[in-house]
């Protein structure tokens, strides 16, 4: 029997008490600036046992404006922004090439947290992304080495060649150089964090980047 999709939907729950606990956000007591809670907030989630929380969607444009968005790894977050990598020929990497600007969106169900993030993409320079590629385990290098990411491939067959060739490579040159792999970094002009609320009233604090520093706003759910 076909599913019903729409039924279906009217089954489910959102932070089901189960598997969610929704903890007590006072924005009053939040740091300055958004790194230092953004770092609170990761660390909880981890202890809270939420699975890959180190996973974001990324969103972006090309010279259209027509949006794209897809989840990808955080490689760090500091005073010069939230990183992540890919390949400069990719379609996130060439749509950032005319279009630097992205936002990133964090969501940890098990707290009933998001965060998103929002601002100016810049490429680090490439030996800063090299050191970052080689230094992640074997399969990261073997999916860069890969390469051709985002361009049409023509079986399943052809990714499994160049697959193992890549990750006989990787096994072989721990060090070996991927020239397109880049790693960017989105420094960000706002930085939001959402706190769920088992009555609704979730509490939306916004810091926005202003010429004197970080201003603290909140926002309507």
């Amino acid at each position: 029997m076909a599913t019903d999709l729409h039924e279906l939907l009217r089954t489910l729950r959102v932070w089901d008490p189960a598997a969610t606990e929704l903890p007590a956000f006072d924005p009053a007591a939040t740091p300055e600036e958004p790194l230092a809670l953004f770092t609170e907030w990761f660390a909880q989630a981890v202890a809270a046992g939420q699975a890959e929380p180190h996973t974001m969607a990324l969103a972006t444009a090309d010279a259209d404006g027509t949006p794209d968005v897809r989840v990808v790894m955080l490689h760090g977050a500091d005073a010069d922004g939230w990183a992540f990598a890919t390949h400069a020929g990719s379609r996130k990497g060439r749509q950032l090439a005319v279009r630097p600007y992205a936002a990133l969106e964090f969501y940890w169900p098990v707290q009933g947290r998001q965060i998103r993030v929002r601002g100016a993409v810049t490429a680090a320079p490439s030996r800063e992304g090299q050191a970052d590629l080689h230094a992640r385990s074997t399969g990261a290098l073997a999916a860069a080495l890969t390469g051709r990411q985002s361009d049409v491939l023509g079986s399943v067959a052809e990714l499994a060649r160049a697959s193992e060739e890549a990750w006989e490579r990787a096994r072989r040159e721990p060090e070996a150089p991927v020239p397109s792999w880049t790693l960017y970094r989105l420094r960000p002009d706002e930085v939001e964090f959402f706190q769920g609320d088992e009555e609704r009233r979730h509490v939306r604090l916004a810091y926005r980047r202003t010429e004197e520093g970080w201003a603290k706003l909140l926002l309507w759910p």
